[in-house]
């Protein structure tokens, strides 16, 4: 079993309801590269989409695989989203990054990113990404034309769950103009890569 060492670097962690912009910050953050960040790729039990690529997308394990990585304790977070559908963070992804001698960047989901910064306080920096309002929530997910009108309204009554765990982070971040958001994205985590723990 890996014992993860937290001497390495530290974890910065993006969360959001979906459509509120965080992968397009995250990816922003990534081109940056005075803050010395690497991607988290997550491992999931689902089947693969179109083009994925196991190990650069994600990791793609069977249920049964994630099961017994789970009671091996090998997670640094997990989350059974329904029934044999696994989402979750390795510890090995975590220190793969840190044998490189970057940061970890992640952009999961709300319960996975306060799961980590409950684990790790004082090495994580968890960000809230907070669209304008839910109207306009509703408007960026129709316009990406990726899901049903189901899909979305799914997604709206999960945003309002979401929304209200804001306050458990350590910044939130309004996404009304994006150009401000990444400034502001960037400011933060040039300031939390360089504080000396």
């Amino acid at each position: 079993m890996t014992n993860i060492n937290l001497k390495k670097g530290k974890l910065i962690v993006f969360s959001a309801p979906s459509g509120s912009g965080k992968t397009t910050i995250v990816r922003h953050l990534l081109k940056q590269d005075k803050l010395n960040l690497e991607f988290s790729i997550s491992a999931t039990s689902r089947e693969k989409r179109g083009k994925e690529i196991h190990g650069k997308d994600y990791y793609f394990l069977s249920a049964s695989e994630f099961k017994s990585k789970i009671k091996n304790d090998e997670f640094l977070e997990w989350e059974e989203v329904y029934r044999d559908n696994f989402y979750g963070t390795l510890k090995t992804e975590v220190e793969r990054i840190w044998a490189r001698g970057k940061h970890v960047i992640f952009d999961i989901d709300v319960s996975g990113g306060l799961r980590i910064k409950r684990k790790y306080p004082n090495e994580t920096l968890a960000v809230f990404v907070k669209p304008p309002s839910i109207d306009e929530l509703k408007i960026r997910l129709k316009k990406r034309q990726t899901e049903s009108a189901d899909k979305i309204n799914m997604r709206i009554a999960k945003a309002s769950a979401e929304l209200a765990t804001a306050p458990l982070f350590d910044v939130i971040i309004e996404n009304d103009n994006l150009e401000k958001a990444l400034k502001e994205a960037k400011a933060l985590v040039g300031n939390f890569v360089e504080e000396k723990k």
